[in-house]
């Protein structure tokens, strides 16, 4: 006699779906690995008759039990999309917030207070612990400006505080390779600058790769965003060097910059 042997396999189904509600904020889920069931003809003998009959009951279980768990999202699933960041935003668990004088700017949870102080009204210093060139610093300092916006644009702000960039320390006669000028030992170049208003108040930000002669790590990138408030010019700065920028400090460096506010 004909029946039907039912084997039960793993099939990975993986979808997508877009929650709509008021905020029109984007979710996405992943659905578990899904079972199918494969039900083949065979001959059988008399004796497993009703057998069969009772097998052919429990494939048709299966079936409806698989099509109702490739309509559920486990909570867990949920979790899971949001720890890889698919929304775009910092992940709690690689940063901190760290609320200073008048700020807060978010910092990688792997990076170390430094004692360090590279630049005047310097009020903080965080470095990778892997790596010092990757690096954070906030500096406060008196200005008779109202406005960041009075410094002029941000070419021009960058021109007033260019010792954050580092001054080239060799000043003899050289004709070094690499695109440098005669007597040059290092070079600045604006990739990116902006102007973007948080809660009101207007921000610059600042994008520059800095090379040196001796090819330093191919370069660093040197994030800048400032902003003034109650006669304070706030800066915050972080950098990385250009081949540990392209290895994953980028993400570090870009979300700390950022993510600097005044209060």
């Amino acid at each position: 006699m004909a029946s039907t042997a039912c084997f039960l396999h793993h099939h990975a189904l993986t979808t997508s779906t877009a929650a709509r509600s008021s905020s029109s904020q984007r979710q996405v889920v992943s659905i578990k690995p899904n079972q199918v069931v494969i039900c083949r003809a065979q001959k059988q003998s008399a004796q497993e008759e009703d057998g069969s009959a009772v097998s052919r009951r429990l494939a048709l279980t299966l079936l409806i039990g698989g099509a109702a768990l490739s309509t559920k999202v486990a909570p867990a699933d949920a979790a899971y999309g949001e720890s890889a960041n698919v929304f775009g935003k910092p992940k709690t668990t690689d940063f901190l917030t760290f609320s200073g004088e008048g700020f807060k700017v978010s910092i990688p949870a792997k990076w170390n207070p430094s004692k360090e102080v590279e630049y005047p009204g310097q009020v903080l210093r965080y470095e990778d612990n892997f790596d010092i060139t990757t690096n954070l610093a906030v500096t406060i300092n008196p200005t008779d400006k109202k406005s960041i916006t009075d410094f002029g644009s941000p070419e021009q702000f960058l021109t007033q505080v260019d010792y954050l960039l580092g001054k080239q320390a060799y000043f003899g006669k050289t004709d070094s390779e690499g695109g440098f000028d005669s007597g040059a030992v290092a070079t600045a170049n604006i990739l990116e600058s902006a102007t973007q208003t948080v809660d009101g108040k207007p921000y610059y930000f600042i994008s520059v790769l800095t090379r040196t002669a001796d090819g330093d790590e191919g370069g660093k990138h040197q994030l800048i965003t400032a902003t003034v408030k109650d006669g304070k010019l706030y800066i915050c700065k972080a950098q990385a060097g250009d081949k540990r920028w392209f290895k994953g400090a980028k993400k570090f460096v870009e979300n700390t910059v950022t993510s600097f506010s005044v209060a």
